[in-house]
């Protein structure tokens, strides 16, 4: 047993399990985007978006249990008091942060939507310290928080301001979708208290994949081009969920929040080259502005996460 716990704090491990991590999520921007265009979902069909998802976050559900059930060598299933825990969870964790990704990501570039998803961090502060006051705003939180949410400025910026393309139905609602985000974050940090945090996100992602999928349904949105690639590309999409958040998880129960969480300001360095790649984004991926702002996310989040592990090793 010491053994085993030696190996899952040691630096190497950490980092590369981290790195995995922070590399699907980051694949997942384009391959959204290369999903719509296998199943030719049009960017103003909301309905098939949501449905979409739905199918994604359900499959991610049932692999989630899957993988921590295999490696808990026993089947995950939530106490009974938890299932009003996994319920509001999924609401904010699922159904809107995704239905407000989604919806988004069809409206704008896999690089913008990277680089805002990025800021993921200052949103969750803020919120975990005003809006929850699980935590302080330090001076240090503050100048992080202030030159993430200059890189969302700068990669909006043309030569005669901010960029009048930014639109609510796209950098607006992927914005507020980590404003979802955050709040899941809250709520994850007290349910986890209660229910093993594996458990809490596979049964959150079923829950509100099936409710996406019949809001998606009853709202029209059909699935009508079925390919191979259109399949293959939902099973990895939600295999990347799947992996990642137990990974994540394993990593979080033998590590101190502040050792793991420091690699996350790779995710908007992920998103960004993966984009390039494999939409051809080429332009404004190694553009001057996206690099800045990249920069200037990667640097926040940074210093932010500096701030906890100074924290945390006191």
């Amino acid at each position: 047993m010491e053994q085993k716990n030696e190996f899952m704090t040691n630096t190497g491990f950490v980092c590369i399990g981290a790195l995995i991590c922070c590399a699907f999520w980051g694949s997942a921007f384009p391959c959204i985007k290369l999903g719509y265009q296998f199943f030719q979902i049009d960017s103003s069909d909301t309905a098939a978006q949501i449905l979409f998802a739905g199918c994604r976050f359900a499959l991610a559900g049932v692999l989630t249990v899957l993988m921590g059930s295999i490696l808990s060598r026993q089947w995950l299933f939530p106490k009974k008091q938890s299932f009003s825990l996994v319920v509001k969870l999924s609401i904010f964790q699922t159904i809107l942060q995704y239905l407000l990704f989604y919806i988004g990501l069809a409206h704008t570039t896999g690089v913008k939507s990277s680089i805002i998803i990025g800021t993921n961090v200052f949103v969750s502060i803020v919120v975990a310290s005003l809006l929850f006051h699980q935590e302080k705003m330090t001076m240090a939180k503050t100048i992080g928080c202030l030159i993430g949410f200059a890189g969302i400025v700068i990669v909006n910026w043309n030569g005669s301001g901010i960029d009048m393309s930014m639109s609510f139905a796209g950098e607006g609602c992927v914005f507020l979708s980590t404003v979802a985000y955050a709040c899941s974050a809250v709520l994850i940090k007290d349910y986890s208290k209660k229910e093993n945090p594996v458990t809490l996100s596979g049964y959150q992602f079923f829950f509100g994949g099936i409710v996406m999928a019949i809001c998606g349904l009853a709202a029209g949105g059909r699935l009508t081009v079925i390919t191979a690639k259109g399949i293959a590309m939902l099973f990895y999409l939600g295999f990347l969920s799947a992996v990642a958040y137990t990974l994540w998880g394993i990593l979080l129960k033998y590590n101190p929040v502040s050792k793991v969480a420091v690699f996350g300001f790779m995710n908007p360095i992920f998103g960004v080259i993966l984009s390039a790649w494999l939409l051809g984004e080429h332009d404004q991926a190694f553009g001057w502005k996206t690099v800045i702002a990249l920069v200037l996310v990667c640097a926040g989040i940074f210093i932010v996460n500096v701030n906890w592990s100074k924290k945390y090793s006191k």
